[in-house]
C-alpha cells in the first residue's frame, strides 16, 4: 500500500491539484489587483485635487490682494487723509495676509507641489496598472500550465479519475479594457 502511494506521488498524479491551487491564487492576485485599483485611484485624485485647490487658492489671494494694493493710488495726501490711509492700510495688510499663507505654503512645500503630486498620480496609475497587468499574466501562465496538465498524458488521467478536474477559463478582457480608466480633475 506505501509502495502504491510513493508510485503514485512519483508519477505526477499532485500536479493536478498543485496547478489548480496556483491557478486559483493567481486569479485571487488579480483581483487583489483589481481591488487595490478600486480603492487606490480615487483617493489619489481627491489628494491631488485637494493640493491643486490649496495652491490655487493661495495663489488667486495673492494675486487679487496685490490688485487691490495697486488699485489704491498713493500720493502725499493719503497720509493726511484718515479713509483713504485706512483704504490703503487694509490693501496692503490683505495682501500681506495673502503672501504670509503663501510663504506658510512654501515653507511647508519648498515649491509648489500640485506638479510633483500629478507626476506622483501619473506614476501611482503607471504602477498600479502594471501591477494588474502583472497579475493577469501570472494567471494566464498559471491556467495554462493547469490545462495542459490536464489535457496531455499521464496528467489527463490523474485529472479524470482522482480528481475531476475540468479546464479552466483563462483571463479575457472585457469589452472596453482596452481603454484606459478615465481620471477626471
Amino acid at each position: 500500500m506505501a509502495l502504491l502511494g510513493l508510485v503514485l506521488a512519483g508519477c505526477g498524479v499532485n500536479n493536478v491539484p498543485t496547478l489548480e491551487e496556483k491557478a486559483k491564487a493567481s486569479w485571487g492576485e488579480v483581483q487583489n489587483q483589481y481591488q487595490r485599483r478600486a480603492d487606490l485611484i480615487p483617493n489619489l485624485v481627491e489628494t491631488v485635487k485637494g493640493f491643486a485647490a490649496q495652491e490655487r487658492e493661495v495663489l488667486t489671494a495673492v494675486i487679487e490682494a496685490r490688485a487691490k494694493a495697486s488699485q489704491v493710488k498713493v500720493d502725499a495726501s493719503t497720509i493726511t487723509d484718515p479713509a483713504r490711509f485706512k483704504e490703503f492700510q487694509d490693501a496692503q495688510n490683505q495682501l500681506s495676509g495673502a503672501l504670509g499663507r503663501l510663504l506658510v505654503t512654501v515653507e511647508r512645500y519648498p515649491e509648489l507641489k500640485s506638479n510633483q503630486n500629478f507626476l506622483a498620480l501619473q506614476s501611482q496609475l503607471e504602477g498600479t496598472e502594471n501591477r494588474v497587468a502583472v497579475a493577469r499574466r501570472d494567471y494566464i501562465q498559471a491556467v495554462q500550465a493547469f490545462n495542459t496538465e490536464i489535457r496531455t498524458f499521464p496528467g489527463v488521467i490523474w485529472a479524470r479519475l482522482f480528481w475531476g478536474a475540468k479546464a479552466m477559463e483563462s483571463f479575457a478582457a472585457t469589452a472596453g479594457a482596452e481603454r484606459p480608466p478615465a481620471v477626471k480633475f
